[in-house]
């Protein structure tokens, strides 16, 4: 069956499921400093000289520099590891028509829709609107789901380059989104990543302020709620400040009276589409 065959996707919806596999290569690059060795003296010719020289080093004595008998040593050897998501596909109206390329959403999930159900996936964010018709994306939807040990950005990176070479994609119109555990999914894989995206929406969740150099020229919209308990407002706050530190035009919403139930309104706020679409990645030197 071809991969655009539109029977893929859910009738009334159009959400489909898929799975990817992908090999990884990882290898270890630690380098250390080479460990000493110990060299045996030159025997000498005669026992005469043998025993002016003195009585020989021990063959258990540790190198100049060893003595706490501590060697250093590199480990380094190559392992396959395989990269599993299910995931939930939207094709936008019309894309079977022509050869443009469109846009590309990612959207990361919380901790709630973790498992091996794809149907807990379509509980909030951008598959519960496509699901119940709220919404027309005008875009690829890409909505995985974690098996719930978080998100891990080589796999959601090699899943990126498996649709990317699948369908369609404009590569300069490439944007995520998450909420919860998908917000910092969010945040670590545009740091990961920082030259991949036009723009990033990261949601109640939080990342590493180290890493606003990285990610300061990828345009962000953040949201928190205020009264949030599950992910305090400080995980994004840490990330904005950080962030206007370096330069960046990051832009900040707080709700008020809202607790970690920020993307509800979010998601529903047609002021953001506007905004995120009309994003394209900048020309990279």
């Amino acid at each position: 069956m071809s991969m655009h065959d539109a029977g893929w996707r859910l009738a009334g919806d159009r959400l489909g499921t898929r799975a990817l596999v992908v090999v990884v290569l990882a290898l270890p690059g630690l380098a250390l400093a080479p460990f000493p060795v110990l060299v045996a003296a030159e025997t000498a010719p005669t026992q005469a000289a043998d025993a002016a020289s003195g009585p020989k080093a021990s063959p258990t004595e540790t190198a100049p520099g060893d003595s706490d008998g501590q060697l250093e040593k590199l480990f380094e050897k190559e392992i396959t590891v395989t990269a599993k998501y299910h995931y939930l596909l939207s094709l936008p109206a019309g894309y079977e028509e022509g050869t443009r390329r469109w846009p590309l959403m990612l959207f990361l999930h919380g901790s709630g829709e973790s498992g091996d159900s794809l149907a807990k996936v379509k509980a909030n964010g951008p598959p519960k609107l496509i699901a119940k018709k709220d919404r027309d994306f005008p875009c690829i939807v890409v909505s995985p789901q974690s098996p719930g040990r978080g998100w891990n950005p080589d796999y959601l990176a090699a899943l990126l380059d498996d649709i990317c070479a699948t369908y369609r994609v404009d590569p300069d119109r490439i944007y995520l989104t998450g909420l919860s555990m998908g917000g910092y999914g969010t945040w670590m894989l545009a740091a990961a990543q920082p030259d991949r995206f036009a723009a990033i929406v990261p949601i109640c969740g939080g990342g590493n302020p180290a890493d606003a150099d990285k990610l300061k020229g990828i345009p962000i919209w953040v949201f928190h709620g205020a009264e949030d308990k599950t992910v305090k407002l400080e995980n994004s706050t840490k990330m904005v400040d950080a962030l206007k530190a370096v330069g960046s035009d990051v832009k900040f919403t707080i709700y008020p009276e809202v607790g970690h139930d920020s993307w509800t309104e979010t998601y529903a706020n047609p002021e953001l589409y506007d905004w995120l679409f009309a994003q394209k990645r900048a020309a990279r030197p």
